[in-house]
């Protein structure tokens, strides 16, 4: 009687038991992972490109107003609200690239190496000047 008395006495758990809840932990955390890596890099690629859109608004309105396309990128800071959107695949407000030509303008997001590999979206602008 005195031994089982002892043994109901005692608090706490077996090793077994925790090693079986570590164990399921580590399996919910091997398929649960992978699938929140990957949504996290869709939407800072969707962010990355959302952001290049919203350059490539703002390098057209501003070729209508001057009949040429401006590469220099800061100097879109204030037709985008007062500063550059961080490129959330670079971390950086300079992680854009504008390529004018004399009748178009392509702008895109760099890669960067936050979000994966990926193809950024590339915005090709036209404007004929007139």
């Amino acid at each position: 009687m005195n031994n089982i008395q002892s043994r109901n006495n005692r608090k706490g758990f077996t090793l077994i038991e925790l090693l079986v809840v570590v164990l399921i932990l580590g399996i919910l955390t091997a398929i649960a992972l992978p699938s929140y890596l990957s949504s996290v890099n869709a939407s800072r690629q969707g962010s990355a490109n959302a952001n290049s859109r919203a350059l490539a608004t703002a390098v057209q309105s501003k070729a209508i107003v001057a009949g040429v396309y401006d590469s220099t990128l800061a100097n879109y800071a204030v037709d985008m609200g007062g500063s550059l959107p961080v490129n959330p695949c670079t971390g950086t407000t300079t992680g854009y690239t504008i390529t004018p030509t004399t009748s178009q303008c392509l702008v895109v997001a760099s890669a960067g190496t936050n979000c994966g590999t990926w193809t950024p979206i590339t915005y090709t602008l036209g404007y004929s000047g007139e």
